[in-house]
């Protein structure tokens, strides 16, 4: 009896110990493959090229003028771009600013007329001070009656500095009143850069940029009214008979507007609505060049915002196809080249620039075969549709033997 118990102790003594030493074990074996890991699954380097993609469907780039600065909208398409955009005297362009204070206080459907005003001896007076400092404006002849619509007419159409005056005092009775209107007005509708010191742009004081003006173009010419007037190449007015558009190419080349200006500080200024296809539908592009010189200015002016625009509306048709490579997976002694799973075909407009391509692949630490997805490409375009990328051929990383041999 005495000798069973004494064997007892020493028999778990002996399970313990053992117990220990299998545990230590286990515990060594985990701590040397934790070691190796990094060893036993090397990280595939990753190689990627799109510039060779770029380099298959280049895109015109769009034609800044080669002075003054300018800017292009296209509000469907989320393009807002500028050039050498700076705060300079805007002429005429100001009357922009005028006609969206006008309808925003005395709004006005089309086919209306609005309210009238008549003319007095001293307006006729201030037509004839107009035409001795070369200001654009209309004849008038006292006594005769003119509406807004008729005012908004002769103003946008032929720029005319006396309808804006008579635009002024019918809104805020004098046009002192009517600046501190469109001033609290561009600092409402987040025109930054702009400050008006008069309602015509005789004034050199009255500034803004490109960038402000393609702005305010794009909410003026949501009006069909005011899209409807400045769609012409002439108007008729009461007295003054039929008069012309300053602004160039209205009525050709899909252009509709917007307005234009010039004085000798300003140079010649436009803001010019184009219409062009986007696929099935109609979208309207904004070129604005502001500083523009040589010839009568609004000719130079003309050109530089039709060049803008046209080029900014091209559009490039992108086919790649499938197999094309964007980069290549290796280890040290093994590769596959990168290639587009599947074709890509989408359009592209010259505003956005050069399109871009982003290509997304993840960690590789594990052996490839040919044909295996291995990421995707995606492309800058309205369009969310990714393209996979694969590999060539089977690709794996060297065994802990061939690495240590």
């Amino acid at each position: 009896m005495s000798s069973d118990r004494f064997s007892q102790p020493v028999s778990r003594g002996l399970f313990f110990r053992l117990l220990a030493l299998v545990l230590g074990a286990v515990l060594a074996l985990g701590v040397i493959v934790v070691m190796q890991e990094p060893l036993l699954h090397e990280r595939a380097n990753v190689e990627v090229n799109v510039s060779s993609l770029d380099r298959r469907n280049p895109v015109s780039p769009v034609v800044w003028p080669s002075e003054g600065s300018a800017a292009i909208l296209i509000p469907s398409l989320d393009i807002t771009r500028s050039w050498h955009d700076r705060v300079v005297p805007i002429a005429s362009l100001t009357k922009m600013m005028t006609a969206y204070v006008v309808l925003h206080k005395l709004p006005l459907v089309s086919g209306s007329s609005g309210p009238c005003v008549t003319i007095s001896n001293s307006d006729v007076e201030q037509y004839d001070l107009m035409k001795e400092s070369d200001q654009s404006s209309v004849l008038v002849s006292s006594g005769e009656s003119l509406c807004e619509f008729d005012l908004l007419s002769g103003m946008l159409v032929h720029s005319a500095s006396n309808y804006a005056v008579l635009l002024a005092d019918m809104v805020a009775g004098n046009v002192t009143q009517f600046v501190a209107l469109m001033n609290e007005t561009a600092a409402s509708l987040g025109l930054r850069d702009t400050h008006y010191a008069d309602v015509s742009g005789f004034s050199n004081d009255s500034v803004s940029n490109a960038l402000d003006q393609g702005r305010l173009a794009v909410l003026l010419m949501k009006s069909p009214l005011v899209r409807g007037i400045v769609d012409q190449s002439r108007v008729t007015l009461p007295v003054a008979g039929t008069v012309g558009s300053f602004t160039p190419y209205v009525g050709s080349d899909n252009v509709i507007g917007v307005k234009s200006g010039r004085t000798a500080e300003a140079g010649g200024c436009d803001v010019m609505a184009m219409t062009f296809m986007d696929g099935s539908r109609s979208a309207t592009a904004f070129a604005v060049v502001l500083g523009q010189q040589g010839g009568d200015q609004l000719g130079p002016a003309g050109d530089a915002a039709l060049a803008l625009a046209t080029s900014a509306t091209t559009q490039v048709s992108v086919t790649l196809k499938k197999g094309t490579v964007v980069g290549s997976i290796h280890w040290a002694r093994h590769g596959s080249a990168v290639v587009l799973g599947e074709s890509a075909h989408f359009s592209w407009w010259a505003a956005k620039g050069s399109w871009r391509a982003k290509v997304h692949i993840g960690t590789i630490t594990r052996a490839l075969h040919a044909g295996q997805v291995v990421g995707y490409v995606s492309f800058d375009t309205t369009s969310r549709r990714r393209i996979p990328l694969v590999v060539t051929r089977s690709v794996a990383p060297p065994s802990l033997w061939q690495r240590l041999t």
